[in-house]
């Protein structure tokens, strides 16, 4: 995982951004072997407890799709507001739409 503060201004300086209306997706490419994430989860969304709910729900799934992964990205979720109403299976469909077309699953990035 990401955690470091200069991590994620390198991901806020350059990069991809993949939108989605659950939540946003940055990527940098690395050298490194594997793939890390970081998680931003605003206070827009809710308190401690509502934001701490949505880190685990998006931890957990990346948790399931990591065989998958391609080595070499950091990529920061930024959760949107309406990621706290959703439900698992939108979860899993946005990370995993938003994942592929950064390139993360499933090889190239698309345009």
């Amino acid at each position: 995982m990401l955690s470091r503060p200069g991590e994620f201004a390198r991901l806020a300086e350059g990069g991809v951004t993949r939108t989605h209306p659950l939540l946003v997706g940055r990527f940098v490419r690395t050298d490194l072997t594997q793939t890390r994430f970081g998680l931003a989860t605003g206070k827009r969304l809710g308190g401690a407890v509502v934001r701490n709910r949505v880190r685990r729900r998006i931890r957990e799934v990346l948790r399931v799709m990591a065989p998958s992964f391609q080595p070499g990205w950091d990529v920061l979720i930024i959760a949107r507001p309406a990621i706290v109403e959703a439900d698992h299976d939108a979860l899993v469909g946005a990370l995993r739409r938003i994942l592929r077309s950064g390139g993360v699953l499933g090889g190239q990035a698309e345009p």
